[in-house]
């Protein structure tokens, strides 16, 4: 795997991303409730304060928890949340230590259908639906990763030519469509919301 990436909008780290499935991983584990760039620049600087050139599965999941979290929370911090995200990344190195023999493309490598797929990501810690979801378009869109049914399974992030997710973003001028879309998109629930608080 060796892909040219813009996700993190920063050379080195979308160099890592785009050559390390287990960084590639972790970047999406971390893209909530923070910019998606920061979020995905996350795996270098990681991989920086453990003096490696990438993230070792087996490595992280037997670091210890209190140290791994120090690691995070170092300023600047990996995410908002450094604690909570570093107990999550290692339980995902975990899981993918136990089932994958810590090879993050273990996951999707052999993958017969988009639903496999999904459903791999979907078990994986940390991963609900949607980032599995999102996660599957990324793979298909940027990664050439494309089981049969691929786009289905991903849902409306699958969709060509839409800025919904990262799975969109190959540069600044994608990445500001794709804020705007989910800027609207924020709005859009908020207006609902309100609409459905008021009284009849």
């Amino acid at each position: 795997m060796n892909t040219t990436v813009r996700l993190a909008q920063q050379p080195e780290a979308d160099a890592l991303l785009g050559r390390s499935p287990l960084a590639l991983l972790t970047g999406m584990l971390l893209d909530q409730q923070v910019p998606m760039e920061w979020a995905f620049s996350g795996p270098y600087t990681i991989a920086r304060r453990m003096g490696r050139d990438d993230l070792d599965a087996h490595e992280i999941a037997v670091h210890d928890p209190e140290r791994f979290a120090a690691l995070l929370s170092d300023k600047p911090a990996v995410h908002r949340y450094p604690g909570a995200m570093a107990k999550r990344v290692q339980l995902l190195c975990q899981y993918l230590v136990e089932h994958y023999d810590g090879d993050a493309s273990g996951v999707w490598r052999d993958a017969g259908s988009g639903a496999e797929l999904l459903a791999r990501l979907n078990a994986l810690p940390g991963f609900g639906r949607q980032k599995a979801q999102i996660f599957v378009a990324l793979l298909g869109k940027q990664f050439g990763v494309r089981p049969s049914g691929w786009r289905e399974a991903a849902g409306p992030y699958g969709e060509a030519g839409s800025y919904r997710s990262v799975a969109d973003i190959t540069g600044p001028a994608s990445l500001d469509k794709v804020r705007a879309y989910k800027q609207q998109a924020k709005r859009s629930a908020k207006e609902a919301k309100g609409r459905g608080s008021r009284p009849g």
